[in-house]
């Protein structure tokens, strides 16, 4: 779609057998691997005809991260769903928030007070313990941990899944991203908790133009996915 000049009026969410579709002009959207476009909720869909609604005279994919993010549910989640499951259930072997800094004390004191509340919660409300350390060394984490937090990535459907993909790519955390899809954390603490080292370093060493815009994107991605999840749970 990158230059294709737009070529309907009306963007629309039609009810299907199903979920919803989008319409362009009454004609249904396809994916680019020409499957059919259709999502379950109906608040996304109309979140995704809003995106196509918004587009000037050229449409501008990257403008439409909803709209990507069905289609990857679609095209790539679906055919390949177990593939899915085991590379973002292999983030909870390396969990950022199980791996804090040794030094300095002002950033570790930022971890704990971040980083511990999340952690008891997902031993309490997920039933998967993880263990903390200090450094980047792995750490082994306890098999029923492991396959409790499988499941409930097991038990999402294709949309909720590649949603679950993303915000665990974005933030370096399964915990953080369940956290953030389960209405535990909003998006902006999600994304101060998966940067705090770098936003640390901005404190503590001034401003850097290059690092600032790379947190600012960072933050936008963040916020979109933190959007995705809250109309989920509308």
């Amino acid at each position: 779609m990158t230059g294709k000049r737009r070529f309907y009026r009306e963007a629309t969410a039609d009810p299907v057998e199903g979920g919803y579709r989008i319409c362009l002009d009454g004609r249904p959207v396809r994916t680019p691997a020409k499957a059919r476009f259709q999502v379950p909720d109906l608040a996304i869909a109309q979140a995704i005809a809003a995106e196509w609604a918004a587009q000037g005279d050229e449409i501008d994919p990257a403008s439409m991260p909803l709209t990507q993010l069905a289609n990857t549910a679609i095209d790539r989640v679906g055919p390949q769903r177990q593939a899915v499951i085991d590379s973002v259930a292999a983030y909870a072997q390396t969990d950022l928030l199980c791996h804090w800094a040794e030094r300095p004390a002002a950033l570790v004191a930022r971890q704990q007070a971040a980083w511990q509340p999340l952690l008891d919660w997902a031993a309490a409300d997920l039933d998967a313990p993880l263990r903390a350390t200090a450094g980047i060394l792995p750490v082994a984490q306890p098999e029923a941990a492991i396959a409790a937090l499988r499941a409930r990535i097991a038990g999402f459907d294709d949309l909720q899944l590649a949603g679950i993909a993303q915000a665990v790519g974005l933030l370096g955390s399964l915990v953080l991203a369940l956290a953030l899809a389960r209405g535990r954390i909003d998006a902006e603490a999600a994304f101060a908790a998966a940067h705090l080292d770098e936003i640390h370093q901005l404190e503590t060493w001034g401003e850097d133009d290059e690092a600032r815009d790379r947190l600012d994107r960072r933050r936008a991605e963040i916020g979109v996915a933190g959007r995705f999840f809250a109309m989920l749970e509308r």
